[in-house]
């Protein structure tokens, strides 16, 4: 089911993110999905997250939604020219995979093949545009398509604590303009800026998903703070964090925090992103405290 069809329906739309293994076997991810995952919307499923090599992501969606699961298809375009993308996305839809997020891709340099040449002959906006293209039943060079012209829940990201918001804003226009239909924000640990963001984001009319990250620890919080552009976890969060060792290793605090970002912007928001890093196991206690 394409999720677009939820979000018309004024549905709260939740989803959650997973990693393809470093390897062949994907049964137990998916049963992990299958255990922990089952009771939400969608399953996004990373392409190469943060440029390390991993099982391919159309393959995972395939055994995903073999399982059960409705999976969104993550296509980046660090690793994949024009005539790839187009031909994976074609690919996707005709496996019944009809969820999308396309995102440009972190560089090759940050991954565990630093000497890899990347590609990025198309970015996150050209690559919408292209899965727009294909809809109308035509490729970036204007030939047609064969028979039935696939149809896509195309998904986008924006990041509403970024240090210029304005750049933001116009990024995501011209994302809408390109054929965006949903977007995922980046992480989220400041309540009251994605507030004021959406305050202004709503022009655009698309349905945005909050993305939320259970915070692990204080160490994972200040990696982020200073390596992942568009998030930052303010200190008081880090307090809470150090406040209690044995609570946060247990994973008990990240979860309160999560929550209560999730209930404080849960009103300017039409849906929730959940970004595990591998603690999907704590995503049914998280929705059940964020009232969801």
């Amino acid at each position: 089911m394409r999720i677009t069809e939820l979000f018309d329906r004024g549905e709260f739309v939740v989803t959650a993110e997973v990693g393809p293994p470093k390897g062949i076997h994907l049964e137990h991810l998916v049963d992990e999905a299958k255990t922990y995952l089952s009771g939400i919307t969608a399953v996004n499923v990373t392409d190469n997250q943060s440029s390390v090599m991993r099982t391919s992501t159309l393959a995972t969606c395939v055994a995903m939604k073999n399982a059960g699961l409705n999976p969104i298809y993550q296509a980046t375009c660090r690793d994949r020219n024009r005539l790839a993308l187009q031909s994976d996305l074609l690919g996707a839809a005709a496996m019944g995979i009809d969820n999308i997020l396309c995102l440009t891709g972190d560089h090759t340099r940050m991954g565990d093949h630093p000497g890899a040449k990347p590609v990025f002959d198309l970015d996150s906006v050209s690559l919408l545009y292209a899965a727009s293209q294909l809809e109308k039943g035509v490729d970036l060079a204007g030939i047609e398509l064969v028979g039935e012209p696939p149809k896509f829940a195309k998904g986008a990201v924006v990041s509403p604590i970024s240090d210029s918001v304005d750049a933001q804003l116009a990024k995501m226009e011209r994302k809408v303009m390109a054929g965006a239909d949903y977007f995922q924000t980046q992480a989220v640990f400041e309540p009251e800026k994605f507030i004021q963001f959406m305050e202004r984001a709503k022009q655009f009319g698309k349905p945005v998903q909050l993305g939320v990250i259970i915070p692990k620890s204080v160490g994972m919080c200040k990696f982020m703070n200073n390596n992942v552009a568009g998030v930052h976890v303010p200190d008081e969060m880090l307090d809470e964090l150090r406040a209690d060792k044995e609570k946060t290793k247990a994973g008990i605090t990240g979860v309160e925090i999560a929550a209560r970002i999730i209930r404080e912007c849960r009103p300017y928001c039409q849906g929730v992103h959940i970004m595990a890093l591998g603690w999907e196991a704590k995503v049914p206690a998280l929705l059940e405290l964020a009232g969801i």
